[in-house]
């Protein structure tokens, strides 16, 4: 007996496989920009190098070995009478009588830069703020503390505070925007009006007054900060919403009696999506510049804290020293214009104009069949 022959489904030969057409060419249409495809490597190369800052720039050794027994400062902190100190309190392993103690029978090995960003250099040579030297590679500041290393601690910090100012706003603002779209009527006219009054307050003076009543910290100042940084993002959602909700198959899902989180969830909000993604640089580089602004005016993160903004500030304050100025604005320069070149990629990749122009190429071996 002849059996039916079944065709057999071959499996994607690699990743690239699971993407749908539209995708690979939107990935096409991003790569096809070479400035903000090396910009999102040389960023992403960036931010991985700052989330290993303990291993760059530290004060203490990424691991020594001492009397035969191995160990890792980076990760715990041993008392000073473990290395033969009188204190049972941390061990400095900065001080010559500890160094010396740890070395004549083991061995430390030190990260590239032997600084934290907190860690004072009371051993520098000539007045502080010193310029750049082999020691410190982008000089102190005006406490002797080591500017690449304050550099390289604020720069993640920086980071991931945008990273979840960007992901909460982006929460609320989807939220808020597709309620809005989705049911329009008075509830859109209510909640368009109350968030025109919400918008037309004075922002950055609100965030200096609430974070002046309060001792500053990350969260609460992350909480105040996200109290605003949905608004740009609200109106762009709630006119997706108000344009795919008159869709046909939109009408046919609630013609089927589909309940409207279902609707709003599977079939509005993938087209929402597409104006969300390109928004997204952009809210990231307002949250960088925010919080930036907060700290150079002195109402941002708690004093200490490895900040771009407090860069700028110290490089206002020490003119004779212009390394300082230098530094951050090179800084802040080169992640805000990698941020939007980025966001001028992505922008390209979900035009429709580039994907059609992107269909009458010739298609590359991945999207043949």
């Amino acid at each position: 007996m002849n059996q039916a022959h079944v065709p057999r489904r071959d499996a994607p030969s690699n990743g690239r496989g699971r993407l749908s057409p539209i995708a690979r060419r939107r990935l096409r249409v991003f790569r096809g920009n070479r400035r903000a495809w090396w910009s999102l490597w040389l960023f992403g190369l960036l931010f991985a190098i700052s989330l290993g800052a303990e291993f760059v720039a530290n004060d203490k050794p990424i691991v020594m070995r001492y009397e035969g027994n191995w160990y890792a400062p980076l990760f715990v902190d041993y008392p000073e009478t473990t290395f033969g100190g009188f204190l049972p309190t941390a061990t400095d392993y900065r001080d010559p009588v500890i160094r010396a103690q740890i070395e004549d029978d083991g061995w430390m090995l030190w990260p590239p830069v032997p600084f934290s960003y907190q860690t004072l250099d009371r051993d520098v040579e000539g007045p502080i703020p010193s310029p750049p030297t082999l020691r410190h590679w982008l000089g102190t500041d005006d406490q002797g503390r080591d500017v690449f290393a304050r550099v390289l601690y604020g720069f993640r910090l920086s980071v991931a505070f945008a990273l979840a100012l960007t992901a909460g706003s982006i929460v609320l603002g989807v939220l808020l925007g597709g309620i809005q779209g989705y049911y329009g009527g008075k509830i859109d006219l209510v909640g368009q009006r109350l968030i025109e009054i919400w918008s037309g307050l004075p922002v950055l003076f609100l965030l200096i007054i609430m974070a002046s009543l309060v001792e500053p910290n990350v969260w609460w100042l992350l909480g105040i900060m996200l109290m605003f940084s949905w608004l740009g993002l609200v109106d762009i959602v709630r006119a997706e919403f108000l344009r795919a909700r008159n869709l046909e198959y939109v009408r046919a899902a609630r013609a089927l009696g589909l309940p409207s989180r279902l609707i709003m969830w599977r079939h509005v909000l993938p087209n929402a999506m597409v104006a969300t993604l390109t928004f997204i640089p952009f809210l990231f580089t307002g949250a960088i510049t925010t919080l930036t602004a907060l700290d150079f005016l002195g109402f941002g993160l708690p004093s200490g804290s490895p900040s771009l903004g407090e860069l700028v500030a110290q490089g206002k304050n020490n003119l004779q020293a212009p390394w300082l100025g230098i530094t951050a604005f090179v800084t802040l320069s080169l992640m805000l214009s990698l941020l939007v070149f980025i966001g001028e990629g992505l922008r390209d990749a979900f035009d429709p104009r580039h994907i059609l122009s992107s269909i009458s190429a010739r298609p590359t071996a991945q999207e043949r069949p």
